[in-house]
């Protein structure tokens, strides 16, 4: 009788970096046996309902993607920016205690006024979607044998069709809207199939810690209007320029570039940018 394969957790499975684990997994992960977890089949602010699933499933490895991801929804609601991003996080570390466990954070940790950031670079975080997240980094790195991974924006085909960045921008300019872009804001994006591939291949290679993950091109916000506006010239998209100086709303990071030597170390491929990830790409959807 064959024996069964370990069970993996990976939570948030309905988004867009947890739906590109699971696609990946039986490709990139055949020691592993993947339930993807959306939010209707776990409340992960659900301690009792958290604990019992655990007790049960007995996973031997956690990737935890969810998260309340949306600036201006921590914003609105930071109570549930707090449970969802801190203390469903700090849960899932405690009762992973024994077993490797991995949580995404963000680029946004950082205050952005150097840009190309290692790991060893002090954090800053200036909106409460970055404290929530920096705050639960805390927690979990506080397990030797746990895992850290911040990211930049993840571009890519969501279940839902809104998760990706190049997915908003997509429906406004179907819908015939013009996207203010900022030429003074910069992130490192990345093709959320890379970074599935990526964490896979980090797991493997069973090396926890902190570890950046993020596309080799810096680039504003406006160049990655540009680029995604090429590709989609039937849309007729729309730019409009702006700065940071103009903008009124919560803190915003103005460079969170991030260098990714460390984990490229432990890569069996080259991390892409944007633009070559395209090039290379030019017939899938995005």
């Amino acid at each position: 009788m064959p024996v069964a394969l370990p069970l993996a957790w990976i939570t948030g499975a309905g988004g867009l970096i947890g739906s590109h684990l699971v696609k990946a997994a039986s490709t990139c992960a055949p020691p592993w046996r993947v339930r993807g977890l959306t939010r209707a089949e776990l409340d992960l602010t659900d301690d009792a309902a958290v604990r019992r699933a655990f007790v049960q499933d007995a996973p031997e490895l956690i990737i935890h993607c969810a998260a309340l991801s949306k600036t201006v929804a921590c914003e609105q609601n930071p109570g549930l920016a707090h449970r969802l991003n801190f203390e469903a996080t700090a849960r899932l570390a405690e009762l992973s205690v024994g077993i490797p466990f991995l949580f995404f954070s963000s680029d946004l940790v950082f205050d952005g006024r150097q840009g190309n950031y290692a790991e060893s670079a002090p954090i800053n975080p200036l909106n409460l979607y970055a404290k929530s997240k920096a705050a639960a980094e805390q927690v979990v790195l506080g397990n030797l044998g746990h895992t850290v991974v911040r990211t930049s924006l993840n571009g890519g085909n969501s279940p839902t069709g809104d998760r990706g960045f190049n997915e908003e921008m997509r429906r406004a300019w179907a819908a015939g809207h013009s996207i203010k872009l900022f030429t003074d804001e910069f992130r490192c994006p990345l093709a959320a199939e890379v970074t599935a591939r990526a964490v896979w291949a980090l797991l493997a290679a069973d090396r926890p810690g902190l570890y950046h993950l993020a596309g080799n091109e810096r680039l504003s916000r406006w160049q990655i209007g540009q680029l995604l506006a090429a590709r989609w010239p039937q849309l007729h998209p729309k730019l409009e320029l702006c700065s940071l100086r103009d903008y009124n709303g919560a803190p915003r990071s103005p460079d969170t570039s991030l260098c990714c030597a460390k984990i490229q170390k432990l890569l069996p491929f080259p991390l892409t940018g944007l633009g070559e990830w395209l090039a290379a790409h030019p017939r899938e959807p995005f």
